[in-house]
């Protein structure tokens, strides 16, 4: 159990900051690669690998991209513009909304939504958040289809298995068509791919399989989400991403992470995450963040619940022969 006062997820920034460019010299070098390619989402794990690799190798040698689409919010891509104007790096701007209508992907979701809500317009703002009460009772979590009208009132429709998968199917287009761009833009300049999850991400499996999943190096998957802004803090990040809660910005009505697949917020859950791999009681852990002993066993299941789910996105290619 820690002490009053202790801080769990403490450690020395500058020394990590030092320690993660010299690995990302490392790596491109050892990969034969000249600099580094990465997709910037105006969010702060994007922002904080980019500023890892301009200190790694400096702003000539890394190369931005901002790949908006017609449910991204506005403020993401001034947001990207601003991190790139302040390291000083080049970055390139595509909106990827015309290969992802010519996909299928806005028609496919759209159909798998008026499957649940038939007057749902193009127009209409909408999400899918998570249903149920997994932390008070420990029961599987169901999806909920959110719609905004035209007046603004918010109607919340029960999402049907098929009609969830179709929808989540239908999105993963947009994490796979901008890594296609990362990787035409690394071959185009001999960079290296940058991925930008991090250990809440990537151990629970919280990105797409051959998208945001897919890099070349992965900075920051050893670091809680916590470390990832103390990290943004030390290496200057600006202050509107600091500031700004972590989204999906996936769907046209905003959306929390947590709301989408967590449960909870990324300081309770990375502290969570911390204590049951250090096995740490349920009731220690209770106790330090004042919440029900029962919630943090139900959060404890749903941790391996989703590392479950992660084998999958995780596992190579099988080769057979």
């Amino acid at each position: 159990m820690m002490e009053a006062g202790e801080e769990p997820l403490a450690f020395d920034v500058s020394a990590e900051a030092e320690r993660l460019a010299e690995q990302c010299r490392v790596a491109v070098t050892r990969l034969r690669r000249r600099g580094i390619v990465v997709a910037v989402s105006g969010g702060i794990d994007s922002a904080v690998v980019a500023a890892l690799a301009v200190r790694a190798l400096g702003p000539r040698r890394v190369h931005a991209l901002l790949l908006p689409e017609r449910d991204s919010s506005h403020e993401s891509t001034a947001l990207g513009r601003r991190l790139c104007e302040s390291l000083g790096v080049e970055s390139t701007l595509q909106d990827i909304a015309p290969v992802l209508e010519s996909l299928g992907c806005y028609r496919e979701r759209d159909a798998a939504v008026r499957s649940v809500f038939p007057a749902f317009q193009p127009s209409m703002r909408w999400k899918i958040a998570l249903g149920g009460e997994r932390l008070t009772t420990g029961l599987l979590t169901f999806f909920s289809l959110i719609v905004q009208l035209p007046d603004g009132e918010e109607r919340s429709f029960r999402l049907p298995a098929d009609a969830y998968v179709r929808i989540v199917s239908a999105t993963n287009f947009k994490q796979r068509t901008r890594k296609m761009l990362e990787y035409f833009h690394a071959d185009r300049l001999h960079y290296a791919v940058a991925g930008t999850t991090n250990r809440l991400e990537h151990e629970l499996g919280f990105f797409v399989k051959l998208g945001d999943g897919a890099a070349d190096v992965k900075p920051i998957a050893h670091l809680y989400k916590t470390q990832v802004y103390a990290l943004g803090r030390h290496l200057g990040v600006i202050g509107a991403i600091l500031e700004r809660p972590p989204t999906t910005d996936t769907y046209s009505l905003q959306q929390s992470q947590e709301e989408f697949y967590f449960l909870l917020d990324h300081r309770r859950l990375d502290r969570i995450l911390r204590a049951k791999d250090e096995g740490i009681s349920a009731a220690d852990v209770a106790r330090d963040l004042k919440m029900p002993v029962e919630h943090v066993v139900h959060a404890y299941q749903d941790i391996d619940r989703k590392r479950r789910v992660a084998e999958y996105l995780h596992a190579p290619s099988i080769l057979f022969g």
